[in-house]
């Protein structure tokens, strides 16, 4: 039987890390309101944010009629820098202090993973999570380095104001730990959760 593999994220960079994968996978996005979710939990670590909207965006997906008998895999980034959880700025005066603050530091970068089988007649056989973790040293930036950077849009819409995948590699010396994290989704953390629910990776390449 055809196994299949609903992805809850609209973020393009986690898709195409799928589809290089050679993961076949659909996406739907789900609705969930980010600052409820993490106010109902009080003041969560970067770390705990980041799987608890993982989990949320993954438990609304895997609910819709069109999720019954498919995986549903959700995740959530978020950089932790001196002690702060910096989700996506979407203001340039935000994405330029920030910036400006990492040139020459380093950060951790958070990504959280839920998966939800729901293969079984609506009813769940599995749902857990896992949390990939990368730290991120910046090398140092030139005031318009920043400006030009912010001025592309790039920054807006990442968790920490940056990507690795994009102009934001040039400023990147190096990560420690998984670079899929970095990216926002972590194929060999997807491995591990589908080894829990008894699914091999394999079932999922595209032929």
């Amino acid at each position: 039987m055809t196994v299949r593999l609903i992805l809850a994220s609209a973020s393009p960079a986690r898709t195409k890390l799928l589809t290089e994968a050679g993961i076949a996978h659909t996406v739907t996005v789900s609705d969930v309101d980010e600052d409820r979710v993490t106010a109902e939990h009080g003041t969560p670590s970067p770390y705990d944010t980041a799987q608890l909207l993982a989990r949320a965006k993954a438990e609304a997906v895997a609910a819709l009629p069109e999720a019954q008998g498919a995986l549903v895999i959700g995740c959530d980034s978020v950089f932790e820098f001196e002690g702060e959880a910096h989700g996506k700025p979407y203001e340039v005066n935000v994405a330029r202090e920030r910036i400006r603050r990492m040139s020459g530091s380093h950060g951790s970068l958070h990504t959280g993973h839920w998966l939800v089988d729901n293969r079984n007649d609506g009813g769940r056989q599995f749902s857990g999570g896992a949390v990939a973790s990368a730290e991120v040293h910046f090398m140092p930036l030139e005031d318009a380095e920043i400006e030009a950077y912010v001025a592309t849009g790039e920054p807006l819409h990442c968790a920490g104001s940056f990507t690795i995948d994009g102009r934001g590699g040039a400023f990147i010396r190096k990560v420690d730990g998984d670079p899929h994290a970095v990216v926002g989704l972590s194929i060999s953390t997807l491995r591990e959760l589908l080894r829990e629910a008894g699914i091999s990776i394999t079932e999922l390449w595209r032929a």
